[in-house]
This record gives structure tokens, sequence and C-alpha cells, in this order.
């Protein structure tokens, strides 16, 4: 089945704005969408309604129940830190090839598409030895990649784009999810990027508004 993950340059940069974005234009088209977070950190088991696969719930049309958060995201830690120093404040280290199993199962036993929302940014560590990275280039499957608009956003998101290069990931996409207040003008680094990025696509993207139908639609085309 297809999959694509939705990776970042760095946390609170909107992946799960996006994952739930493209999960909508995908159902809108017929599609029948899977949606995984495997690992979360920062998680409130009282206030889950608002967590990150909630949210994804909520798009799928599914309801954020206990039972049902913990089927897509069944790494949950409540401090809101990396997952390896999450994991290792609860004592409940990240098992990486169990990380891979579940990834790869529910990918296998999908109707149709699987979209997988990360932690953090790409080189967010599990554990001693293994990033989110990694848990992409064991899945080998193509990678949204989600920045901001912030000033310093272009080394950030050249310097992920050069990592996932070396590995052999095939990127789908870059997303532009505008910084509010930002002092650089999104199309400014829009216009930047498009020089390293070849025929990736770089899609645009204003953070919060509803006015995103075209983008999200763009990213769905993506999928096969």
């Amino acid at each position: 089945m297809p999959a694509i993950f939705i990776t970042g340059t760095g946390t609170e940069i909107g992946k799960t704005f996006v994952a739930a974005g493209l999960i909508g234009s995908l159902r809108r088209r017929g599609r029948y969408v899977a949606a995984l977070k495997p690992v979360i950190s920062g998680f409130d088991a009282h206030a889950s309604a608002d967590s990150d696969p909630a949210l994804l719930l909520k798009a799928l049309g599914r309801e954020p129940s206990a039972v049902a958060i913990a089927a897509i995201a069944p790494w949950r830690f409540a401090a809101a830190l990396s997952p390896d120093m999450a994991a290792a404040r609860e004592r409940k280290p990240i098992d990486f090839a169990a990380l891979v199993g579940f990834c790869r199962l529910a990918i296998a036993a999908a109707e149709d598409v699987v979209v997988i929302e990360g932690i953090g940014g790409l080189m967010v560590p599990f554990d001693a030895q293994s990033t989110v990275l990694d848990l992409i280039e064991a899945l080998r499957i193509p990678i949204i990649l989600v920045a901001g608009t912030y000033l310093g956003t272009l080394s950030h998101v050249l310097t992920a784009s050069e990592v996932a290069t070396n590995r052999g990931l095939d990127m789908a996409a870059l997303v532009l999810n505008e910084t509010p207040g930002s002092p650089v003008p999104i199309e400014a680094i829009h216009a930047s990027l498009t020089n390293f990025f070849g025929e990736v696509p770089i899609i645009t993207l204003t953070r919060g508004s509803a006015d995103n139908a075209a983008a999200f639609e763009a990213l769905a085309d993506l999928l096969p």
C-alpha cells in the first residue's frame, strides 16, 4: 500500500496540521486513509482530545477515544522532551525494532494509503542509536518535509534535505508552513529554496488558515 512519512526540520512547526490537511484531501477523493503517530511525548492522558493523535483521528472521521489513540500512538510519554529522554524518565525505553515492525505491519495491513507522522525533527533520537531518520530509512517510504518560515529556516531546511538525500530517501515535497510574525516573507524563502530543490515540489501554507485547500490537494496529488 502507498505510504508517506511526514517529518520536519524541528518541533512545533505544523506536522500535525499538514498530516490532518492531507488526510482530509485524500478522504474527499474517496481514498481510505490510515494514520499513525507512533511516538509522542508531552502527552497528557487527561487532555488527550487535543493531542496530535486525537487530531489525526478527527481528520480520519473517527472518535479519539483512549483505545483509538493507543492503537495509532502506542509509545506515549508524559514529559515534553525528546523521545529518548521522555522514555528514560519513565523507564520505558523504546524498542526500535518493535517501532519499525509496528509501522511495517500497519502499512502491510492498510486497505489504501497510510500517513505516518513523526516526532520532532528528522534527527530526533528514539534511543542511544536510532533516530527518526533511521525509522524512515527502515520503512523506505517517501517523506514530506515540513519547515517554518522563521529567520534561520533556510539552513535548517537545507541541512535536513542534505541528510535525507545522503541516506537515499525520496523527498516527495517540501512544505513551508508560515511562521506567524516572521520578519522573512514566505515568498522570499520559497524563491531561495527553489534554487536547491530542483524538481521537488515546494508547497506553501498559511499556518492556521482555513484557506489552504489547494495546497493540500497538491500534496494529495503526490500519492499514487
